[in-house]
């Protein structure tokens, strides 16, 4: 069955629920002139009542009327803001657990303020997580003159926080922060040797801020603490320097579509006879197959500027989807070595893996969990599948007026950007301002050296700096204005139309290229629009774009060749445009099946680390455990014992066989079977020597464990009191970081 056919099957019904929804709305208006009855301390005070009756056990649902009523009226008092009835709709969503799609410039920040405030009445803690540091800022800055209206307190967490302020921020009843942020939190949190030195205090409700950026984009990366390195930095060096020596397709292949790179026979014997070994495949040569693959790969696949930037000299990984640097991600297996080696920079090296967990199984560990964003439809299988989150359209507040135009599709790159440049150059000499789209860092720059040559100003945004891209981004609607931007750059700000531009058509949105997801694509049509503000948008595409080439290269050469336009005429083609919503339908499945692939194995590490963590957890929280502690010492040396016996038995293996030979030979074949039992005699009672030699060891050595004094000498100082709890939790997460180190391994 088709991922589009899932998802309307998963949406069948949408329309009966929306209508339960809008009376709900209705019931809440009735509300709003007895809260505008009320003194601003007369809302505080309701608050408390409901708080009040939440903590006494009425469910949250018995008070959300009430509660909704009540921030809707305070907002408008503290904000002028006043909630539309559609926010009212999307906050309903976000409570029952759902993913709200809002188109953008619907105000999803205001949204959240109605769900946080009713599961805050709880006193469990509210999550909200965000895409960067900065909205994670802006938005609990934002939002906090209702939140202090209304006695509820609000924590945010950052990058290099010290510990101290991270308690005070979880302990909150609202706490923003990224998406990497919690996840490391919870990883530290189990490394932790005290009970004291963790932060976080539980996973009760977590509303996720572009959900799908963060729950499916940033979802093929696991989150990774990282131990002792091992040296390996002149042997990435050497392969760095080897490798381009080969020649692609005689030395080595490549399959984009895959992102595989693999040698050739020729190409390991000239790999071969520059390291100076005889065989690269001997068991003596250790991980030097691996360092080749990722040589190879870190040269053909990976390119700068496109897959990662190099940036105060490190490699940081620019995420396909969004265009975002991901702060502190390193890719595995020696790749990012690799790089580094390639660009001639310093290598950090390889190191343990200690902690890890999917962003897919961190969040599925809140009690609730919801999500929004202006694109989910198209994911709503994988929200369903991996989440178990319904994805529900919420309707504009006012009607959509944007144009998407055609794309215009050109048989060569070159022809397509000087188009490109010349549809930029007609907008800006009218006045009409326009937002230029990119897949990579690369084309961002390359396109602007292009505006330069022209006269025409313009901004380069490359979502490398949050704060001031959004700041930038935010005038992107100026009259004239010009931005270039990698797709996700400034995510998460509006961009509002300036004096005059709505009368010149509005903002137009233009990409370059079709990404590999729809999604993508649609939250870039998404920054014109707003508030049915005018607007339009078109794609230019070539036959030489990567997903055309890799996905549909022959089919859409041989459509563009029957159409016969000439290289710098462009085509629009329902056909065409058919082509490339296959090939990034294509794509969207394997990002998918990958996504779920990196699932199942940190799946069955999940189990592991959820036994580990628990245990820690009860060590660190002082329950005593000096009972089962003696029971893992017991089993232990029961097992030493076996083990050494069992040797033992083993090793009378070669007396028997002596024994039985010689009998057989000596002894006449009457006497044959008497001498094969005197044999038999003697290996028994050779056998009962060892089971009674068992036995006393196990006496000598285990008997003392289960009688000995458990107490420690009186006197003993607290901290030496408490090193055999910590010296448990330190051996706990050795345990389970052996086994996750295994299990990365295996998952790579």
């Amino acid at each position: 069955m088709s991922t589009d056919l899932i998802n309307r099957v998963l949406r069948f019904g949408e329309g009966r629920t929306m209508k339960q929804r809008v009376s709900r709305v209705a019931q809440i208006g009735k509300l709003e002139p007895a809260m505008q009855d009320l003194t601003d301390a007369g809302l505080r005070e309701k608050a408390e009542e409901l708080r009040g009756k939440v903590g006494e056990g009425a469910s949250l649902d018995s008070v959300l009327d009430e509660t909704f009523a009540l921030v809707r009226e305070t907002a408008w008092r503290t904000m002028g803001m006043r909630h539309y009835d559609v926010q009212l709709i999307g906050a309903l969503a976000l409570h029952e657990g759902k993913v709200a799609e809002m188109k953008t410039g619907e105000g999803k920040t205001l949204v959240a303020t109605l769900a946080v405030v009713l599961n805050g009445f709880a006193g469990k803690g509210v999550h909200l997580v965000t895409v960067n540091d900065y909205l994670a800022k802006r938005d609990a800055q934002w939002m906090s003159p209702i939140y202090e209206a209304l006695g509820v307190s609000v924590g945010v967490i950052e990058a290099m926080m010290p510990e101290e302020l991270r308690r005070q921020a979880y302990a909150a009843d609202v706490t923003y922060g990224t998406n990497n942020e919690f996840g490391f939190d919870y990883l530290r949190d189990n490394m932790a040797g005290r009970l004291e030195d963790c932060v976080q205090r539980g996973h009760y409700f977590a509303i996720v801020d572009e959900v799908d950026s963060i729950l499916i984009d940033e979802a093929r990366t696991p989150l990774i603490i990282s131990g002792v390195p091992e040296a390996a930095a002149d042997t990435y060096y050497r392969f760095a320097r080897v490798v381009p020596t080969l020649k692609k397709g005689t030395d080595y292949e490549v399959d984009e579509k895959h992102r595989t790179a693999a040698p050739t026979e020729s190409g390991v014997a000239k790999i071969e006879k520059a390291l100076g070994i005889e065989n690269l495949y001997l068991d003596v040569n250790g991980q030097l197959v691996n360092h080749l693959i990722q040589a190879l790969k870190a040269h053909a696949l990976f390119r700068k500027d496109k897959e990662y930037i190099v940036r105060d000299g490190e490699v940081l990984i620019v995420d396909e989807f969004t265009g975002r640097v991901l702060e502190g991600r390193r890719y595995s297996e020696g790749l990012h070595q690799a790089i580094e080696a390639k660009e001639g920079l310093r290598i950090r090296e390889e190191n343990q893996t200690l902690a890890t967990i999917t962003l897919q199984n961190y969040f599925r560990m809140y009690d609730k969990l919801s999500g929004m964003t202006g694109t989910a439809s198209t994911e709503a299988n994988e929200f369903a599948k991996i989440y178990e989150m319904d994805v529900l359209s919420i309707p504009t507040n006012r009607p959509m007026v944007r144009q998407d135009e055609n794309d215009f599709i050109f048989k060569t790159k070159d022809a397509k950007f000087r188009a490109v440049v010349e549809d930029i150059a007609e907008s800006h000499e009218r006045g009409q301002p326009v937002l230029v789209g990119t897949i990579s860092v690369e084309i961002s720059e390359m396109l602007s050296g292009m505006l330069t040559k022209r006269g025409i100003p313009h901004t380069v945004l490359n979502a490398k700096q949050h704060e001031k891209e959004a700041e930038i981004i935010a005038l992107a609607g100026e009259k004239g204005a010009v931005t270039i931007a990698t797709n996700m750059a400034g995510r998460g700000v509006d961009i509002k139309l300036g004096a005059g531009v709505p009368e010149l058509g509005g903002l137009y949105v233009l990409g370059t290229e079709r990404h590999e997801s729809r999604r993508i694509d649609n939250q870039l049509r998404g920054r014109s629009g707003r508030q049915g503000d005018p607007g339009r948008s078109r794609f230019y595409l070539s036959a030489e774009d990567d997903l055309i080439r890799i996905f549909s290269g022959d089919r859409m050469y041989k459509i563009l060749d029957r159409l016969g336009p000439g290289d710098d005429l462009p085509i629009e083609a329902k056909i065409l445009t058919k082509t490339v919503e296959g090939a990034q339908k294509k794509v969207e499945e394997y990002n998918f099946n990958i996504r779920k692939r990196v699932l199942e194995y940190d799946d069955v590490l999940n189990k592991q680390r959820e036994v580990i963590y628990a245990e820690r957890r009860q060590v660190l929280e002082g329950e005593d455990l000096s009972d089962r502690a003696r029971d893992w010492v017991v089993e232990t040396l029961v097992d030493v014992v076996d083990e050494f016996a069992d040797d033992e038995i083993a090793s009378s293996g070669p007396l028997v066989r002596f024994v039985s030979g010689a009998t057989s030979s000596a002894l006449t074949s009457w006497h044959k079977g008497w001498g094969q039992w005197l044999v038999l005699a003697l290996v028994a009672l050779h056998v009962v020597a060892i089971v009674v030699y068992r036995v006393r060891l196990r006496r000598d050595l285990v008997t003392p464990m289960l009688t000995g004094d458990k107490q420690l000498p009186p006197g003993t100082p607290a901290s030496l009191d408490d090193m055999p709890r910590r010296a448990l939790a330190l051996l706990l997460l050795a345990a389970c970081g052996a086994g996750v180190g295994w299990l990365v391994s295996l998952g790579a």
